[in-house]
């Protein structure tokens, strides 16, 4: 086991709301920048589904994830994309913790 989370929050955007999306996504990205824990984070679309959109973080752990989830800016600083969220799912996020990992070496 790694230690480390995944979160994955789901979104739905229309053609006209497709760059608000993206546009809510960098500045929330920009708020985030030197939260302890946060190892990257990315936007995703599936290509079968263009309305269809992740934010897909990586954390060092999962007292990190909770640590700032349970802060006091959480809320506020990811408020941009909450409009979006994907309510044709059960659930909107899934937290995933990471069992194993590979990476093949690169020549």
């Amino acid at each position: 086991m790694t230690g480390r989370v995944r979160v994955l929050v789901w979104h739905r955007a229309t053609p006209e709301t497709g760059l608000y999306v993206v546009d809510a996504y960098h500045g929330i990205s920009n708020a985030l920048a030197g939260t302890p824990g946060l190892l990257r984070n990315e936007l995703l679309r599936a290509p079968t589904d263009a309305a269809s959109l992740v934010v897909a973080s990586e954390w060092e752990s999962m007292a990190a994830f909770q640590a700032w989830e349970h802060g006091p800016d959480h809320r506020d600083t990811t408020a941009p994309l909450r409009p979006y969220r994907d309510r044709e799912r059960a659930r909107p996020f899934d937290i995933l913790e990471v069992v194993a990992a590979y990476a093949p070496e690169r020549s």
